[in-house]
């Protein structure tokens, strides 16, 4: 904490660049989807990216991440996102 008979600034810097409400960016990113080009785009959205999260969350149960840190967190997701294209790619060798 300042003290106000030793030190006349603060103490402690607080940058702020271009803060928003999280109502602003929220109606703003509405508008963006709303629009022609958005709604297209959300609907392939909807159909390719979509399937794989549903996939990965229920059907391999990873609704949360056992370990703890971003790196060990990164390394999870890979060794699911590789489970989940070995799968595939062994489907695909069984309908040849």
């Amino acid at each position: 904490m300042r003290d106000p008979q030793r030190t006349a600034v603060r103490q402690v810097a607080i940058f702020k660049k271009n803060q928003h409400s999280p109502n602003e960016v929220l109606e703003a990113m509405k508008q963006r989807i709303d629009s022609p080009e958005g709604r297209r785009r959300y609907s392939q959205r909807i159909g390719t990216v979509e399937p794989v999260f549903g996939n990965i969350r229920h059907n391999k149960r990873l609704n949360r991440f056992t370990l703890r840190g971003s790196t060990k967190v990164g390394t999870q997701w890979r060794l699911y996102c590789l489970v989940r294209n070995i799968e595939k790619l062994a489907g695909r060798e069984m309908k040849k």
